[in-house]
């Protein structure tokens, strides 16, 4: 499994400690920035996260900043990707199962540290169920081709 994080200077605590988090179990990340606290503009790494993913250069992505909120709606405007902000872990594993998404969008300013481990915990544990879901989702991805 490959992950691609970023995160603007609002997020950026909370990304590297779930970097360290899941470098710590084994799992290949790559961190496209940004590395430090100056002030920066979070669409430029939610773009760089969503292109990875929605091309097929990562498996799933992680974007941090204030509340995820910007990140998700910058990273939900690329092809191929479902961003969701989640506070919790039944969200977090709710979205995988029923919505594919495959980026993960948290806020620091929203959820501490522990807790955001263990929604991303959750995320990247479940998996898609299909069934009834995959109709919906075929219905998102239409979209990302211009069909209504």
């Amino acid at each position: 499994m490959k992950i691609v994080a970023g995160s603007d200077a609002a997020g950026l605590a909370l990304k590297r400690h779930l970097v360290a988090h899941l470098s710590a179990r084994g799992v290949e990340v790559e961190d496209v920035g940004t590395y430090t606290d100056a002030s920066c503009d979070y669409p430029d790494f939610a773009l760089a996260v969503a292109q990875k993913v929605g091309t097929g250069g990562a498996d799933f992505g992680l974007l941090c900043c204030g509340t995820g909120q910007g990140m998700a709606m910058t990273a939900n405007k690329v092809a191929g990707v479902r961003a969701a902000v989640c506070a919790d872990t039944f969200s977090a594993h709710a979205t995988r199962e029923h919505n594919d998404a495959n980026v993960l969008c948290l806020g620091e300013r929203v959820t501490g540290a522990h807790l955001a481990a263990d929604i991303l915990d959750a995320f990247l544990g479940a998996r898609f169920e299909g069934g009834r879901h995959e109709r919906r989702v075929n219905k998102i991805k239409a979209l990302d081709q211009g069909k209504p």
